[in-house]
């Protein structure tokens, strides 16, 4: 039974839903409505189907071809009609026992159709398979417009699609009746249905390429053949018996190598290759500014035409040709790499540096730290260390005074010693870089020095206005270090009055013994190979040519008596006599070289936390501690590159 629109499955056999003789009101205006139970149909127009009326929504849709109408007046008021005459007799005792009746059996009457549906010659075809009716007849103009009906020129299912639809319960309850009657469906005639295309015809293929891999088609080959014999001899290595090569003997060294080196011993072959890996730190190329055209640095070191030139082999483009010339090894400059890499590990979080020995001045360790970092050309915009060196030039400037002064925190007798360094580093820096920055820093520190000069042309521990009448006496040590900041300034460009030089000329010749050729630290000393060194230095920056006999003269005595030693370290003499005797060149160069980084390589710390530092021994160094001793000791191995050698000609090949 069918209530509230829903139809009771107790028959699953199809029949076509038609009316039944009392409940049929057929009218020719009526549209073939008619009443099964408590659900209103109408025949579909397309299929002849029986249809749900949806009275509330006066549209019925046909369940089997998706075909979905609007009911016209006159079918509208027909089925409230029905309606009505059906709730009326809903509740009379005969209706009550027709549906006990009803509800009792499995069976019910076949109704029969009206007679416009049993004149159709194709109603005894389920409708799925009934071909649809050839419409050619107009619709009247009066006819409502019928959703998804067919129209002329337009087949019926195209004319169904154009409308979304949905089915009711009754439509879905007639269709399942209507499949059981057909019989349920293969299951692979389902798969296949609802498989993609694609799909089946990628697991046809890959089944059909199995097979044909599995298919082996047997082949005589009766081809001819030969046969050789071959004897293996005892000699040749099994399989796990294969040479290995030592990947140390397959370096290639860029730099000489020390004489009598044995690289067939393992240990020393090893050694080397790491020095070798050590010293390519340096010849990284790592900067923030472009540096310059290469050509014009290897023209510039070639025809040296100025002061300027004087720092063009730093660049470390070129360090490889400046040591092959001027006497280095892999192993100078791997020390030079471990130094450097010891005092970066030194610097404070603020940028300065400080004295591990008994002396006190933050000013001097940071000024000595940083000369060997520019030695290596290493600025703050070019290398590997720039952001040490610009974090060490950013805490010197803003500790610098108004006047120029930078004996920052300096005690004792470090004071001038400190300002002379600090000068030095900023004047090699703003000439390295040209960075405008640091003009004006090094301009204030070289007028301080320049104020600071002793009537008598020399300097000591404090500046001139500092200082007493009696204390107004220069000494050779101090010096050296404010005429290296004045020639630094004068190849940078600054401006430098020309009496500093000539009074400092005249402070050298009163401490001058054999018209030149030794010096004492004051007037009336004795003089020492210490200030002879440093003293020849500031003469031939002040113009002494290569063959002056004095300077020769020095030397010599330099060579004959006082050679590097073991058995007599001294750091600071070896700094300046180094770059004397670099200068020189010659004979007496090499046979200086030669002891100096020997015994400068080894005796470089290798392991421990002090690994590439030097131990403080000699004279003065127990003050200025390990950064002292590194400072000065690394600055010594830079000679190859760090001042280019005034009386000598560099030739180096073009790029």
């Amino acid at each position: 039974m069918a209530i509230g629109g829903l139809i009771s499955d107790s028959n699953l056999d199809f029949q076509p839903i038609l009316p039944t003789t009392e409940s049929h009101a057929a009218s020719p205006s009526g549209g073939d409505i008619w009443l099964e139970g408590d659900v209103l149909m109408c025949a579909c127009p397309d299929c002849h189907a029986p249809m749900t009326v949806r009275l509330w929504l006066m549209v019925a849709d046909c369940w089997n071809c998706g075909t979905s109408i609007e009911l016209t007046e006159e079918q509208e008021r027909e089925a409230r009609r029905l309606w009505q005459q059906h709730d009326a007799g809903k509740h009379s005792p005969e209706r009550v026992a027709h549906r006990e009746s009803v509800s009792s059996t499995d069976e019910r009457p076949m109704p029969k159709p009206p007679a416009s549906i049993e004149s159709s010659p194709e109603q005894s075809i389920p409708p799925p398979f009934r071909k649809p009716p050839i419409v050619t007849s107009t619709p009247s103009t009066s006819e409502p417009a019928v959703f998804g009906r067919s129209t002329p020129g337009m087949p019926p299912k195209m004319a169904g699609d154009a409308a979304r639809r949905r089915l009711t319960a009754a439509d879905n309850l007639a269709r399942r009746r209507f499949d059981k009657r057909r019989g349920p469906s293969p299951w692979r005639a389902a798969l296949l249905k609802d498989t993609p295309a694609w799909l089946v015809s990628l697991v046809f293929h890959m089944i059909l390429l199995i097979l044909l891999a599995l298919l082996t088609i047997p082949h005589d080959d009766e081809g001819k053949y030969i046969t050789l014999n071959a004897t293996v001899s005892r000699e040749l290595r099994r399989p796990g018996q294969e040479e290995i090569l030592d990947p140390a003997e397959q370096v290639r060294f860029d730099l000489p190598l020390p004489e009598k080196v044995d690289l067939q011993d393992s240990k020393i072959r090893e050694a080397m290759a790491r020095a070798d890996q050590e010293a390519r730190e340096l010849r990284l190329v790592d900067w923030v500014e472009p540096l310059p055209d290469l050509q014009q640095v290897k023209q510039q070191i070639s025809n040296p035409d100025g002061p300027r030139t004087t720092l063009a082999a730093r660049d470390p483009r070129v360090r490889v040709e400046m040591i092959q010339q001027e006497g280095g090894t892999t192993l100078t400059e791997a020390a030079v790499a471990r130094g450097l890499r010891w005092l970066a590990q030194q610097q404070q979080s603020d940028g300065r540096w400080r004295l591990d020995g008994g002396a006190n001045s933050d000013s001097a360790a940071t000024s000595l730290a940083l000369l060997p970092f520019l030695g290596a050309g290493q600025t703050h915009l070019t290398g590997r260390y720039r952001e040490h060196v610009a974090s060490g030039l950013r805490w010197m400037i803003e500790n610098q005074t108004p006047d120029g002064d930078l004996r920052i925190g300096s005690r004792g007798n470090t004071g001038m010693y400190a300002h002379g360094q600090g000068a030095i580093v900023l004047s090699e820096a703003y000439l390295m870089t040209g960075d405008e920055q640091l003009r004006q820093p090094a301009q204030k520190s070289i007028d301080f020095i320049v104020a600071a000069q002793y009537p008598d042309g020399g300097w000591r521990y404090k500046p001139n206005h500092e200082a007493s009448p009696p204390e107004r006496r220069g000494d050779t040590s101090v010096i050296g270090w404010q005429l290296m900041a004045l020639q630094s300034a004068r190849a940078a460009r600054l401006q430098i009055p020309d009496e500093t030089f000539e009074l400092a000329a005249h402070f050298l010749d009163s401490v001058q013994y054999e018209d030149g050729a030794r010096y004492a630290y004051q007037p009336r000393n004795r003089p020492t190979h210490v200030m002879t060194a440093e003293a020849l230095l500031c003469r031939i920056y002040q113009g002494w040519g290569h063959d002056h006999r004095a300077l020769l003269e020095g030397v010599q005595w330099l060579a004959d008596d006082h050679l590097p030693s073991t058995h007599e370290t001294n750091v600071y003499y070896w700094y300046y006599a180094t770059q004397v005797f670099h200068h020189v060149g010659g004979p007496l160069w090499e046979q200086w070289n030669l002891r100096m980084r020997d015994i400068l390589v080894d005796t470089q710390e290798k392991h421990g936390r002090h690994a590439g530092s030097w131990a403080p021994r000699g004279d003065h160094a127990s003050a200025g501690g390990r950064v002292y001793m590194t400072s000065l000791a690394v600055c010594t191995l830079e000679i190859y590159y760090r001042h280019l050698p005034l009386f000598r000609q560099i030739r180096l090949d073009a790029p």
